[in-house]
């Protein structure tokens, strides 16, 4: 179930956020800590607040697998994602360390994925994090659905140091 993606805050947006608020308060004991310290913080969804992902830009996304695992051993496999953040020119980052699964939606037009709309954190059937992230741009909107141990969120303080060869 949705509570805050573009269908239920369309019908109900103050609502879909206190639902929001209501289900991440009743899974508090069981939710990953780095996902509910985001989604619970003053900031996260305070889109005057320059740390807010909303209207971010995607800089890079990069599914990585650990090579030190042979053949006959799983590879782990995690996903970090940049984004330009939409005031203070600065970027952040979206690391989840363990990913049981993905979903990449939409089709990027010219112009890229455009805007970071809204997105939500969930817990999966089997207790792990789903992380859903709306883009919307000019033609349509995309959907990411992450599933994963849990998210870590940082925001670079020096954009140039943050990107390894844009020097």
């Amino acid at each position: 179930m949705a509570y805050i993606l573009d269908q239920e805050r369309s019908k109900d947006c103050s609502g879909a956020f206190q639902r929001y608020r209501q289900y991440l308060d009743r899974m508090r004991q069981t939710f990953p800590q780095s996902a509910l310290k985001l989604a619970t913080s003053d900031w996260y969804f305070d889109f005057n607040d320059p740390r807010c992902p909303h209207d971010a830009r995607l800089d890079s996304a990069t599914i990585l697998e650990e090579t030190k695992h042979t053949h006959s051993t799983p590879r782990p496999v995690s996903i970090r994602i940049r984004i330009s953040l939409a005031h203070a020119g600065r970027l952040a980052e979206f690391f989840y360390p363990t990913v049981s699964s993905y979903t990449i939606q939409g089709i990027p037009t010219a112009g890229g994925h455009q805007d970071w709309r809204y997105d939500e954190f969930k817990l999966s059937d089997s207790g792990l994090l789903i992380h859903e992230i709306e883009w919307c741009g000019a033609h349509g909107t995309a959907r990411w659905v992450i599933e994963a141990s849990d998210v870590q969120y940082r925001i670079f303080d020096d954009v140039e140091t943050s990107r390894p060869g844009d020097k």
